[in-house]
């Protein structure tokens, strides 16, 4: 008889009572009160991590916190919507980030979103939150992802020195187009308001970036010239992704199925706009499970099934053990260029 299946035949049999241990637990302990505070809705239950798992958890470099839901705009394929107007108070939220940067390994990058995330306070609670993390907890990168509307000179007076990245979301640049899309507000100019932004972060020294999300009505239009013009640092292109409770399904807030294109018509507008050298595309495959996402409790968003599955908080029960519920797939991250040059101080860049 081979001595290695003799060897290695206990490990396989312990390894599959593990599995069928954790599982039974998995299905009965939703029915056992031991929790020792409510657990909020949607939120998943915190078991033990299988044997093994503790040292396969993710690293949290990059983290993107969504700190609010709320919006002033009303993007059709909106995938992060106002389903709570919950912010939390800002020691809290200066409580979670440095559990971030002190977890092993430590984050690197932070980007801050929404809903817009100027709209609180008028942008003062996320300057704040952006002097922290450069000045307290000295992260390499400190980024933001806007819509633009929001966005005064005073900020980037007050607070651009803290700031390496902001990214404007801008999905056309025909005006009639983004009415229909909803990345407008009122009769507002969303394309003059970009063009200011873009000079401000010249002006005060901050990386410009700019995204934009493929769908039904911008999948033939030629930006090639605009973003040359703008000259943007990266040219983030998504594909139009459909999130179970948020865009799509019974309780979601928006429907966008009628924004949704196929790979095929996705990689049509890549290879029309190829010759523009900050583009960096990302279709659903690589998108929908390669960000760390942080919801406006500081609970991982695990999207592996569709929809956003939240862990538990980090402020109750720390970084490590709710990371292992965000369904991150570091590899994917890797693999789509999610680590790039981040730090405007290294980014050599002509001001």
């Amino acid at each position: 008889m081979d001595f290695a299946v003799v060897l290695v035949s206990p490990i396989l049999l312990l390894q599959f009572c593990v599995r069928t241990l954790r599982n039974f637990l998995r299905s009965i302990i939703s029915k056992v009160p031991w929790q020792t505070a409510p657990r909020l809705q949607g939120e998943s239950p915190a078991l033990p991590p299988a044997a093994g798992e503790e040292e396969h958890a993710a690293v949290p470099t990059s983290v993107n916190y969504h700190f609010t839901r709320k919006c002033n705009y009303k993007c059709g394929f909106c995938f992060h919507t106002a389903k709570t107007s919950f912010v939390l108070p800002l020691e809290e939220a200066k409580r979670g980030l440095k559990l971030l940067k002190e977890s092993e390994t430590g984050m690197e990058k932070i980007n801050f979103s929404g809903g817009e995330p100027f709209l609180h306070e008028r942008g003062d609670f996320l300057g704040e939150l952006v002097k922290f993390c450069k000045q307290d907890l000295h992260l390499p990168s400190v980024s933001i992802v806007s819509n633009g509307s929001m966005i005064k000179e005073r900020w980037f007076h007050k607070y651009g020195d803290y700031l390496d990245i902001l990214a404007i979301s801008c999905d056309s640049f025909c005006e009639d187009i983004n009415q229909v899309i909803g990345r407008a507000q009122g009769k507002k100019s969303h394309i003059e308001n970009l063009y200011k932004i873009r000079q401000w972060c010249r002006q005060y020294k901050v990386a410009f970036k700019i995204n934009t999300v493929v769908n039904t009505f911008n999948v033939d239009e030629d930006m090639r010239d605009n973003i040359t013009k703008l000259d943007p640092v990266r040219w983030k292109v998504f594909q139009c992704l459909l999130i179970d409770g948020e865009n799509a399904g019974e309780e979601a807030l928006r429907e966008a199925e009628r924004f949704v294109i196929s790979d095929l018509q996705f990689q049509d507008f890549l290879d029309k706009h190829s010759s523009v050298s900050c583009l960096v595309p990302e279709s659903n495959e690589k998108m929908r499970n390669s960000y760390l996402i942080l919801d406006e409790y500081m609970r991982f968003l695990d999207c592996r099934e569709g929809r956003k599955d939240p862990s538990k908080s980090i402020l109750d029960v720390g970084v490590k053990k709710a990371i292992l519920f965000s369904g991150f797939d570091e590899m994917m991250f890797l693999k789509r260029g999610g680590k790039y040059v981040w730090s405007k101080a290294d980014m050599k860049l002509e001001w």
